[in-house]
């Protein structure tokens, strides 16, 4: 009942942030109806490149799943990126949605349960530790262009502490079997005394299982984390350029606000994607972005108008492919003998 009660204060808090953000904030920055008349401006070309833009964020979602996890291939990784990201845009919780998501999916396709746990661990590494990092990036932009923000400089010392450890944590995960044996055997015992009092059968051999993770681990990322790394950094640049184009396209050019700058509104969003409040960060992002972008600049009616079309490029393409895949999912599955699913990850081609 408690944990029932928690999720709907939650979510009451999250539809409450949404409400002040697009029904009194915004509107308080630029009227709707003058960020409309910078819409209508747009033309074909620059709709056009909005939407190849977009084509290209879409497909670098696919390349880090099919490293982190082998076997998969690009036509599933691809309607499978969209289905996971898409929990993410319709139930609180962020993050840790799209990875239960991402769990579920995939042992639906018949991959291994401890292949597919390292894919999440991996990816989702990588990806919220790229995130804590480009605030950083972005300050030390912005120090070479003599400018700064304080807001972004105070989220870029939180996540480069954050980040400062979680690689220390991770390291010590993955620094001896011993160690990984010894956090296994806490675990197993901490979810034990609960499985106890709940009157449940108690669970077994988890520091082996840990061990084995763990080795498993290591392997997989001594011959891919360059590749991994890589694919991650595309993939945000990717995201980071559907954001200039929508700048561009309406009329904010370089003299108004520099890429730096939109680098910059952009980092502190991605950051603010981090806080579960609501699906997808809808809210906190906007008023982050357009509240940076607005201070380094940026006329309020042509930045509202360029955010909410960044978002909505962003989100609704993804949110449409990944709910229509959702109902074909079984028949996009790889064909077991066709596409090596359960195949230890070591003995994958192409490593």
């Amino acid at each position: 009942m408690k944990g029932r009660r928690k999720q709907i204060v939650l979510g009451a808090l999250g539809l409450v942030v949404v409400v002040v953000t697009f029904a009194v904030v915004l509107p308080r920055i630029a009227s709707y109806t003058d960020v409309w008349a910078v819409v209508k401006q747009l033309d074909a070309t620059w709709l056009l490149a909005l939407g190849a833009a977009v084509v290209v964020n879409v497909i670098t979602y696919a390349p880090p799943w099919m490293i982190a996890l082998p076997g998969l291939r690009f036509r599933q990784a691809l309607p499978f990126t969209q289905a996971s990201t898409a929990l993410t845009y319709v139930a609180p919780g962020g993050g840790i949605v799209g990875m239960a998501g991402s769990y579920g999916l995939l042992r639906m396709w018949g991959f291994g349960s401890s292949d597919v746990a390292r894919a999440v661990t991996l990816t989702g590494i990588w990806n919220q530790l790229a995130n804590l990092l480009l605030p950083v990036v972005a300050v030390l932009l912005l120090a070479l262009d003599e400018e700064s923000s304080p807001l972004l400089t105070t989220v870029a010392v939180v996540g480069a502490a954050v980040f400062a450890v979680a690689v220390v944590l991770l390291a010590l995960v993955f620094w001896s079997d011993a160690f990984a044996r010894r956090i296994g055997g806490a675990c197993q015992r901490a979810l034990n005394r609960v499985l106890r009092a709940l009157r449940r059968d108690a669970l077994a051999g988890w520091a082996e299982r840990l061990v084995h993770f763990r080795r498993a681990t290591v392997h997989l990322i001594r011959r891919r984390w360059p590749w991994l790394t890589l694919a991650a950094i595309l993939g945000n640049v990717t995201v980071f350029v559907v954001l200039l184009v929508s700048l561009r396209a309406v009329g904010i050019g370089a003299g108004e606000i520099t890429w730096v700058e939109a680098f910059a509104g952009w980092s502190l969003a991605r950051a603010l994607q981090l806080i579960p409040l609501t699906p997808g960060g809808v809210g906190p992002v906007e008023l982050g972005m357009t509240g940076i972008l607005v201070g380094f600049g940026g006329a309020n009616a042509e930045v509202v108008a360029a955010v909410l079309i960044y978002r909505a490029f962003t989100v609704v393409p993804t949110l449409l492919l990944g709910l229509a895949t959702m109902a074909a999912w079984r028949w996009l599955g790889p064909k077991h003998r066709e596409e090596g699913v359960g195949e230890p990850a070591g003995n994958q081609p192409g490593g």
